[in-house]
């Protein structure tokens, strides 16, 4: 029995296979998308921590107060050299007397400032890095400079620390899951798959006695784990999109830090498309194959 490529009948008969095992293909397509959505949530929020992490790289600054006995010419002769330390991104220097005007600014009673002495603040420079992972080192490489000196570095380290732990979590956690959920996910298409094969094991070894090749058996299988896998990734997508506007929401009601920011998920939409439907037919057809197997070994 041999038969060219036929689309629609590979098609029709792996529809007719999600119908009539219809509880079990109902099984597989809500595993699919608890595993995406599980999947997307965790992935979301490490794209998101990275996103607040790279907003805290480029906002946060490591303030370098410059020794008092310097001068003003001679501080900013200091620029060069601190440019050149590892991980420093960007410098702006600031004069003593600038700091005092932005402190005074800043402040609701100014009358009781009025008297402070222009000399009150030190010269300082305003220093971003490159990787905020770095902090540490950057302020320890910075007060090895001459006209700086230990102690006068300030740093946000703990916040800089905090937000790469909750990041390198996340992504961890996230990896975990994804490959628990990956395997789960295969073997419930797999023993959905084989269900239907096993009603159709006499089917197919007829076939193959009459000469069908395994791969004009296998195709429809293949449809039919494409479509579960397919239905779930839509599915998961939507619910995502729902889940994380909810999330989103509350998050922007519930906090007023500046420093949470959550980016949209109409930017990040067709990737995210793209990437559920792709896992979706992998785990699908993946799971096809493993199942039909051993049922071509006649």
């Amino acid at each position: 029995m041999s038969r060219k490529f036929d689309a629609g009948y590979f098609i029709s008969e792996g529809v007719h296979s999600i119908f009539t095992h219809g509880f079990m293909s109902f099984a597989a397509v809500c595993m699919i998308v608890a595993c995406l959505l599980i999947m997307g949530s965790f992935s979301l929020l490490a794209v998101n921590l990275d996103n607040m992490l790279g907003d805290l790289e480029s906002e946060n600054e490591m303030m370098v107060y410059i020794d008092e006995s310097l001068t003003e010419d001679q501080a900013r002769a200091l620029q060069p050299i601190l440019a050149k330390v590892e991980n420093v991104s960007q410098l702006t220097f600031v004069t003593g007397t600038q700091a005092l005007a932005d402190f005074k600014l800043k402040q609701q009673n100014t009358d009781l400032l009025s008297d402070l002495p222009d000399d009150t603040f030190r010269d300082r420079y305003r220093v971003h890095v490159v990787d905020i992972e770095r902090m540490a080192e950057t302020k320890t490489a910075l007060e090895q400079v001459e006209g700086v000196g230990e102690g006068n570095v300030r740093a946000a380290i703990e916040i800089a620390d905090g937000f790469v732990l909750v990041r390198n979590i996340a992504t961890g956690v996230a990896m975990i899951l994804i490959g628990i959920l990956l395997i789960i996910s295969l073997f419930i298409i797999a023993n959905t798959i084989k269900l239907a094969t096993f009603y159709r094991r006499e089917e197919i070894a007829i076939m193959k006695m009459c000469g069908a090749t395994n791969g004009f058996i296998e195709w429809p299988f293949v449809v039919e784990g494409m479509i579960l896998g397919l239905a779930g990734a839509l599915i998961a997508f939507l619910a995502q999109w729902g889940l994380y506007q909810l999330v989103a929401k509350l998050a922007i009601q519930g906090n007023g830090l500046s420093l949470v920011t959550m980016l949209s998920y109409n930017s990040m939409a067709t990737t995210i498309l793209a990437v559920f439907c792709t896992v979706g037919a992998v785990i699908g057809v993946g799971g096809s194959l493993l199942a039909i197997r051993k049922f071509l070994q006649v």
